[in-house]
């Protein structure tokens, strides 16, 4: 059973609602463990050094991530994204330099674009329904008249398109893999909850609004078309980018690409057995994708760069070299490692 704490006791659709289920649970513990995982690591290499209020930046990425995974209407959603967007801006550009610096400003100015486009749907959720909780909007969309469904269509598909921003879905995925690349290791392993902020935004919202048992049915498959194309060319794009990557830091990047490919192909599918298969694969990519970041910092730390060059043999090569053998395996899907199930 869902628990709800209403900020301040007001109650919903006035106040702003705190939403946990196992949903947003798996998400916040999943935050959780990339958060600890990549702070250590950032403090065992001196990461967090390399400029200014690296801490403090953290732990409001932390605090922006967990609020969009908690909360419960859209205009909070809004706002907790922007945190963690504002967050993730500064920890991109943590330690300077001009690669990063445009890398960062591609990244910017698309989530800028993207935030742009989220009011507008918002306002127009609002101006036709009156709320933007989320339960009482799904509620309101079954009850609203025939003549509302083209503006209630037309900001979902709004919102659609902004969580494929996020999500770095096809055609706007080329800010992700420049972006996750050129930042630092820790702070790349931490973006790999990123991306999944919005899909989990796709299903949250659209799941809810869009639900069979009250949405219209001319609502109801409006957005699993979009997401299951998406997916393909997604999948596609960046197959494509790991295959053209010259070192692997870049490689890892459109590696996290082709995950959200493969999740928006579950979610566009839209069964039970998909959406599952989905969860199940979310857990093992987004762990697995934060490690082989942190691996390919390791390589580069030993080697001097992650080219893809014949370099002499490092130190601990059987030791990384096993590694990187088990991160492949598990990002490929074979068995019997967990990649393998969640693709099955």
């Amino acid at each position: 059973t869902p628990q709800v704490y209403p900020m301040g006791d007001w109650p919903a659709p006035f106040g702003i609602v705190w939403v946990y289920d196992r949903l947003s649970g798996l998400m916040l513990l999943l935050t959780a463990i990339l958060g600890v995982v990549s702070l250590t690591y950032a403090i065992a290499t001196n990461e967090d050094h390399n400029g200014a209020h690296f801490h403090a930046l953290f732990q409001a990425q932390l605090f922006g991530l967990n609020g969009a995974f908690l909360t419960g209407d859209v205009f909070n959603l809004f706002v907790f994204f922007e945190v963690l967007l504002l967050a993730s801006y500064g920890l991109m550009l943590h330690g300077g330099g001009a690669a990063r610096s445009k890398a960062g400003l591609h990244y910017m100015v698309i989530n800028l674009v993207g935030s742009t486009l989220f009011l507008f749907a918002v306002g127009a959720l609002y101006g036709v329904l009156g709320t933007l909780n989320l339960a009482d909007l799904a509620v309101r969309i079954g009850l609203a008249p025939t003549s509302l469904y083209g503006v209630i269509a037309a900001a979902s598909l709004m919102l659609f398109l902004v969580f494929a921003i996020k999500a770095a879905a096809f055609p706007l995925y080329l800010w992700l893999p420049g972006t996750y690349a050129e930042t630092s290791a820790p702070v790349a392993a931490l973006f790999a909850i990123m991306t999944k902020v919005g899909l989990y935004a796709m299903l949250r919202v659209h799941g809810t609004l869009f639900d069979t048992a009250t949405a219209p049915a001319s609502l109801v498959h409006l957005i699993g078309p979009w997401e299951l194309w998406l997916g393909i060319m997604t999948l596609i794009m960046a197959t494509l980018g790991v295959l053209a990557a010259m070192n692997l830091r870049r490689q890892v990047a459109y590696l996290i690409l082709a995950s959200v490919g493969t999740l928006l192909i579950a979610l566009g599918v839209n069964t039970t057995e998909s959406i599952e298969a989905a969860l199940y694969y979310w857990i093992h990519t987004t762990l697995l994708s934060a490690g082989f970041f942190l691996l390919a910092d390791i390589v580069r730390r030993s080697r001097g760069d992650d080219d893809w060059r014949i370099h002499p043999a490092m130190p601990r090569a059987t030791l990384i070299g096993g590694l990187f053998f088990i991160y492949a395996m598990g990002m490929a899907g074979l068995p019997p490692l967990t990649g393998f199930f969640g693709k099955t």
